[in-house]
């Protein structure tokens, strides 16, 4: 404006002198209303207060806006138009006016949309004049200029046709893009082996052309794909960091000038090719890099990244013959030739943009090429640093010690060089960090995390506010502190670095280039800080974090791989939160490209497939799709062998393999999973020895797996080791640890498990106290709190059953209906609480015989059999209870419907467990107890034939010394009674006898149902007596049963 405007002038330079931060874009503290304010509005306003402005006598200053739709800081914008607006309103005569050129988003058509602002719709507007008009132009030129046209026109006449040219506006479509590009390539005067080689003769083929450009761009590269060093030229062109000349291109590549030149010439209608060497080549437009960098769209003509490995080591040879040439002389930037200069500013930036694309070999090409140049230059800085870099890159891919510990030395000397005042000392600091970092989370060395720290604090220190590169200590510093907080959990270091890299992000708006690093440091620290406080807050503005960084990195960025994973990561942690479904399908959509960009032997495909694998697991548990979960189980296995010791990560691996294989354990009960689940959670827990932060996950998950097994295996030693397992886990996770809950539901399960094998009181009420405690530590919204809600009520149920007291019974239905409540269909887990609220219905029917209770726990079973349809693997047990239900129903109302229901049921059930199915023995009962009640109602004789048959099964399964022995002795004894009355088989007889003898010998004075088996023992006596006179007992019995005999003998 000062040079369109000079009565501006000396305004514009006293609001710069008084802010100098005023005329660079972005700085800090500075936003585009305040500049607009001081350096627009003030001085025009200023010049005119003056006098009249010549340069304005007949119109005003125009102003034009563009793009404001693709600002990202929506309040910024919104100020912008704030301001303009409140100008305008204040000084509606002054010679100025602004034009926006923008889609109408909804906060700025809200802001726009007031009297004074005029607007129109493009879409209700044809472009076509416009396009004709365009063309009108440039074939009128082209008429001048081209002889082979004017020939053709002289001859002809007019060219294109009217006919033609309304054609070729209707195929461009609007698009100016499109236009231009397109008659540049009609004019192009190189001829092809495949191309017409006149203007008029390409017009056919121009309209032809796909017009989303893509097309036009490969017919014109393909025209010199076929000469010497075409790919690396042009890709070479896509991956430069800043455009360089031919001439400057060719020595970077080492090849000849005219090399370049030849390639570029036909290219001339997509790149300008300037006519000196001195310029720069450049593209006519930046969608030419998007495609060549696009290998979907681009095809063979993709600029791989695997190309900035190259370009690194042609810079470092370009460095080292500079260095020959004048060895042990410090040659400054503006002593070297544009490709020299170039190597020296930017050779780190493609070892960093190809760094998951190199091979160990071509590392210690690039290592033997800067210990070559150190050797002409010892004590230049840049390049021990340089050195140092791929050394380091080198240990990351290699797990070297060694290099690791040679970076960290190197880095050390370049600092030596560095003493203060130096200017350059602040980045030596920062390398030196760096290096130290990435040697203490490699090796677990707290020392050299703490010196990272101290050494950015002081780099830190070296930047003040003013300074221009002050968000990089800001952010290396963040990032320590964050490293530093994963191995001490101080929550101080924590804040601080989510602070640091706040700050970091300031000054990195659009379109700074490190602005996605910030973000996605940001991101990662407020993830840590969801990990541990669990605010949902922190998680979403992680989420946007990560998006917005993914949206500025490009396919094959060396960074979009870990934003995708982290975008993956906490998309999976909020569907844990809100079980949002649509979060988990995003996050195995951004694990699966994530993994595409990494691919063997890449050092983070592990972490991929690890992450992708979590996410199926998620989804497979979520949807009970097996797919998932048989793909997450061969995901991680990959990863445990990619991650072989001494690999730190390992233990994660196996933990997340254990984890695959106990939810597929669940699907199918196969034991061998179950087997190799606690295989795989031993070997992690041995990898995490105290203090290691995911100890507590691997003791939390292999108690998991062994209380499966003991509810597979009965086996009390593995009952017994997963309580000692959730104990130290529960120790290691105080308040206000995230994952306290879990340990205390999950001692709480096996402490309830104990109980059911030992029937110690002391358990249960341990098992209560601790659900109770997970409980409060689950309130809503929390997504777990009908878990704990369950658990509760089956641990009082449990009680209940033991002391008799009623109030146990109505807390668990209490807690069971509120659960219900949080699992509406179809949550995953609703089965599960309605077959809970069943059974405690159930057992208050059994005290109180409230019909309507009856009623109510039929129906919840009845939901639960519809809801668990094969192949569910705990079908077998709403089968089972719904069976129960209605056997009771029908000795309520005799209704035989009940009772077929019932036997059906059962042997559904029965079918479902086969042995060693640890339920079996409940099946077999229960179906001999159904049979044994039709056969009474009934009098069929097959029936108790059968029932005796599941009985005798059911009592194999019941070896002493189990608790249910007894009953199953006498269960078998009433029915083969029964049989005896009917068919007076002595041999059943007898039998009786001996079972009944057996259940009186189990059964202490003391059990409630003692006092109904000496009257069994004494009617089977009895009849043994009157059937043969003789009671057939040896003789050390005689005393005890001839007392029994006779004391429940009728009197006559």
């Amino acid at each position: 404006m000062a040079a369109s405007v000079p009565e501006t002038a000396p305004f514009i330079r006293a609001a710069v002198t008084a802010n100098p931060g005023l005329k660079n874009f972005p700085e800090p503290k500075t936003c585009v209303a305040m500049q607009m304010q001081r350096l627009v509005y003030g001085p025009l306003k200023a010049a005119a207060a003056r006098g009249p402005i010549g340069a304005l006598a007949g119109h005003p200053f125009l102003i034009v806006i563009d793009g404001l739709d693709e600002c990202k800081q929506k309040d910024e914008v919104g100020d912008l138009i704030d301001g303009m607006l409140a100008f305008f309103g204040e000084n509606p005569f002054t010679p100025l006016r602004v034009f926006i050129t923008s889609r109408m988003e909804r906060h700025i058509q809200s802001r726009l949309n007031v009297p004074g602002v005029r607007s129109d719709n493009l879409v209700d507007h044809c472009s076509d004049d416009d396009i004709t008009k365009f063309l009108d132009v440039v074939f009128q030129d082209a008429r001048t200029r081209n002889p082979v046209v004017n020939a053709y026109v002289q001859e002809h006449g007019e060219w294109p046709t009217p006919s033609e040219k309304r054609t070729l506006v209707k195929h461009i479509g609007g698009s100016f893009i499109f236009a231009s590009e397109v008659f540049k390539f009609m004019m192009d005067p190189i001829a092809e082996d495949n191309h017409p080689t006149t203007p008029m003769s390409r017009l056919p083929l121009a309209l032809n052309m796909n017009p989303g450009l893509d097309e036009l761009y490969a017919r014109t590269l393909a025209r010199s794909e076929h000469l010497s060093h075409f790919l690396e030229i042009v890709s070479t062109i896509a991956l430069l960091r800043a455009p360089l000349p031919t001439s400057a291109i060719a020595e970077l590549l080492g090849i000849q000038t005219y090399e370049v030149v030849n390639v570029l010439v036909n290219l001339q209608a997509i790149i300008q090719v300037p006519g000196t060497e001195d310029l720069p080549v450049t593209l006519c437009h930046t969608s030419l890099r998007d495609f060549l960098n696009t290998q979907k769209r681009s095809g063979h003509f993709f600029a791989h990244p695997r190309h900035h490995v190259r370009l690194l080591l042609r810079c470092l040879e370009c460095e080292l013959e500079l260095r020959r040439r004048r060895p042990g002389v410090l040659i400054h930037c503006s002593e070297r030739t544009p490709a020299a200069a170039y190597a020296l500013r930017y050779s780190l930036k493609h070892l960093t943009e190809g760094c998951y694309f190199v091979e160990p070999s071509e590392l210690d090409s690039a290592i033997h090429l800067c210990r070559q140049a150190l050797e002409l230059h010892r004590d230049d800085p840049e390049l021990i640093h340089a050195l140092a870099c791929v050394v380091d890159n080198r240990a990351f891919l290699t797990g070297s010690c060694v290099d690791r510990a040679e970076a960290v030395s190197l880095c050390r000397e370049a600092l030596e060089l560095r003493p203060c005042p130096h200017p350059d000392r602040s980045l030596s600091l920062d390398h030196l960090g760096n290096a130290l970092l990435a040697r203490g989370q490699s090796t677990k060395a707290l020392s050299d995390l703490k010196e990272a720290i101290s050494l950015h604090r002081e780099a830190l220190k070296l930047r003040p506010l003013a300074h221009p590169d002050r968000s990089t200590p800001l952010n290396n510093l963040g990032v320590a502190l964050c490293a530093r907080y994963q191995y001490t959990e101080d929550l101080a270091d924590l804040e601080e670095a989510i602070s640091l890299h706040r700050e970091a992000l300031e000054p990195r708006p659009l379109p700074h280039p490190d602005r996605s690093w910030s973000l996605n440091n940001l991101g990662d620290a407020l993830w840590t800080r969801y990990q541990r406080a669990g605010g949902l807050a922190d998680l979403d503005k992680a989420i946007s974090m990560f998006r917005e960084a993914l949206e500025l990195l490009q396919l094959y960025h060396p960074d979009r791989g870990s934003t995708l994973n982290n975008l993956g990561v906490a998309l999976r942690a909020r569907y844990q939160c809100t079980e949002a479904l649509a979060d988990l399908e995003e996050a195995i959509f951004v694990h699966r490209e994530a993994l595409e960009l990494r691919p063997s032997p890449h050092p983070n495909r592990s972490l991929s497939l690890d992450c992708l694998g979590n996410a199926l697991l998620a989804r497979g548990q979520s949807t009970r799709a097996l797919s998932d979960t048989e793909e997450a189980i061969s995901l991680h296995r990959e990863a445990v062998e990619l991650r072989q010791l001494p690999h730190p990560d390992r233990s994660s691996s196996l933990n997340n393999l254990g984890d695959a294989l106990w939810a597929r354990y669940q699907f199918t009960e196969a034991s061998a999973d179950l087997e190799e689940a606690i295989s795989a959670h031993r070997q992690a827990l041995e990898l995490r020895p105290l203090p290691h932060p995911a100890r507590s996950i691997s003791l939390n998950d292999l108690g998991v797996a062994l209380w499966a097994r003991h509810q597979y295996t009965r086996t009390l030693a593995d009952l017994e080791e997963a309580i000692s397992l959730h104990r130290e886990a529960l120790e290691l996770r105080p308040l206000p640890h995230p994952d306290r809950s879990w340990s205390l539901n999950n001692l709480g399960n096996a402490l309830w498990a104990l109980y059911q094998c030992t029937e110690v009181l002391a358990d249960l009420d341990e098992a209560i106290f601790l659900h109770h405690e997970a409980l409060e530590l689950r309130p809503l919204p929390n997504p777990y709190r009908s878990l704990s809600l369950n658990n509760l009520g089956v641990a009082h149920c449990a009680r209940y059953q033991y002391t008799e007291d009623l109030a146990d019974l109505e807390e668990a239905i209490s807690v069971h209906r509120e659960a219900l409540e949080l699992r509406p269909s179809p949550h995953q887990y609703r089965s599960s609480s309605l077959k809970d609220l069943g059974d405690a219905l159930w057992a208050r029917y059994q005290c109180a015989e409230a019909f309507a209770d009856l009623e109510e726990a039929i129906s919840r079973y009845r939901e639960v059999v519809e809801l668990r349809s094969l192949p569910h693997p705990a079908l077998s047990t709403p089968l089972n209870n719904l069976g129960v239900a209605l056997c009771a129903r029908f000795q309520y109302t005799e209704d035989l419907a009940d009772l077929k229901e019932a036997i059906s049921l059962h042997r559904k059930a029965l079918d479902l467990r086969p042995l060693p199915h640890p339920d079996r023995l409940w099946s077999l009962n229960n179906l001999g107890d159904a049979l044994w009640s039709h056969y009474q109602h009934t009098r069929a004789f097959a029936n108790l034939d059968e029932a005796i048959s599941l009985y005798r099964e059911a009592l194999k399964l019941l070896p002493l010394p189990h608790p249910y022995r007894p009953s199953s002795l006498n269960n078998l004894g009433h029915a083969l009674w029964a049989r005896y009355k009917r068919t007076e088989a002595l041999a059943d007889l007898e039998e009786v006898i001996s079972l009944y003898r057996s259940a009186l010998e189990l059964r202490p004075l003391s059990h409630p149902e003692h006092s109904h088996l000496p009257n069994n023992l004494s009617d089977a006596l009895l009849a043994h007596y009157e059937r043969t006179r003789s009671l057939g007992i040896d003789k050390k019995r005689t005393p005890v049963y001839l007392f029994i005999f006779f004391a429940h003998s009728p009197l006559t």
